[in-house]
């Protein structure tokens, strides 16, 4: 993906969304041609001159200095994870306009251990495009139980949670709020390619989507950016019902943005019933290879 060509993207997005009567601006009635700012009406506002501005939303500006682009965020009323993705895209990493060979990544054994201790825990680890690395036996029960339990440790079967959120029918049925937990995968997919533009299997990921998804390239287009650390997910499992299940998003540190995710249930409620049922659901299956899986009755 290119950096540059992101970035005026990205701002001309932002410029359409903010309407001129919103940061005191006037538009002549019959004048006006577009609906939101006007470049130069940004740089005015922003205090920076228009040829410098339209260089930046061209990607031809180098050596932007981090005063311009807070100036620039704060006037198009950015978020702060906007804002962040805004820097990421204006000063990419040295070096990274050409695609990187992918690296395979694995789960650390003691990360897999920690997931093993999680028993009454719904648990995965993934990589920063959301591929599975690994997930304990109640986390592929709660969410892929159609699957393979062992796909994560072989890096060409993996599960990739976002194309699943689009393609796999069986696991978007298990979100009540599917368009919600679409916008949000999106908008963490989109952080994550300005963070890495050199990376090309998310860039193969990005481009697999938008071809089989009219859905995912609608919202990609719109350009939304959030990071999700926890919230709520009402699942509606096919197994044990709808259930209400908090979750918290850690990144682990040193493994190059790889992130944990639990899912829990408030006590005493029917969720951590039907949680603690889907537990009872699933048995221990030995491997040959002597790990210790699961499978769903």
């Amino acid at each position: 993906m290119d950096a540059s060509s992101e970035l005026g993207e990205f701002l001309k997005s932002r410029r359409a969304a903010l309407r001129p009567e919103e940061v005191g601006i006037t538009p002549h009635p019959t004048r006006r041609r577009v609906t939101g700012l006007r470049r130069e009406e940004l740089a005015m506002l922003a205090n920076v001159s228009i040829t410098h501005y339209t260089r930046l939303e061209q990607g031809r500006a180098a050596n932007v200095s981090d005063g311009l682009l807070t100036a620039i965020a704060r006037t198009l009323r950015l978020t702060e994870d906007e804002t962040a993705h805004l820097k990421d895209l204006a000063r990419p990493v040295a070096g990274s306009s050409r695609l990187a060979p992918s690296q395979t990544v694995y789960a650390s054994a003691s990360a897999r251990q920690l997931l093993a201790a999680m028993t009454e825990v719904p648990a995965l680890i993934l990589d920063r495009r959301n591929d599975v690395l690994a997930w304990n036996r109640l986390g592929h029960a709660l969410l892929a139980g159609h699957l393979a339990v062992e796909s994560p440790d072989t890096p060409a079967a993996r599960p990739n949670m976002t194309r699943m959120l689009f393609l796999d029918e069986r696991y978007r049925a298990l979100y009540a709020d599917w368009r919600d937990q679409a916008q949000l995968a999106v908008a963490s997919l989109r952080q994550a390619a300005g963070r890495h533009p050199d990376d090309r299997a998310l860039a193969e990921l990005v481009g697999q989507l938008t071809m089989n998804s009219d859905e995912f390239a609608s919202l990609w287009a719109r350009h939304p950016v959030r990071t999700c650390t926890s919230g709520v997910k009402q699942l509606r499992h096919p197994m044990v019902g709808t259930m209400e299940l908090s979750f918290e998003n850690l990144v682990i540190p040193g493994s190059l943005g790889q992130h944990l995710i639990a899912y829990t249930a408030e006590p005493g409620s029917p969720s951590e019933a039907a949680l603690r049922l889907l537990g009872s659901a699933t048995v221990p299956v030995v491997r040959r290879s002597g790990v210790t899986a699961s499978a769903v009755r």
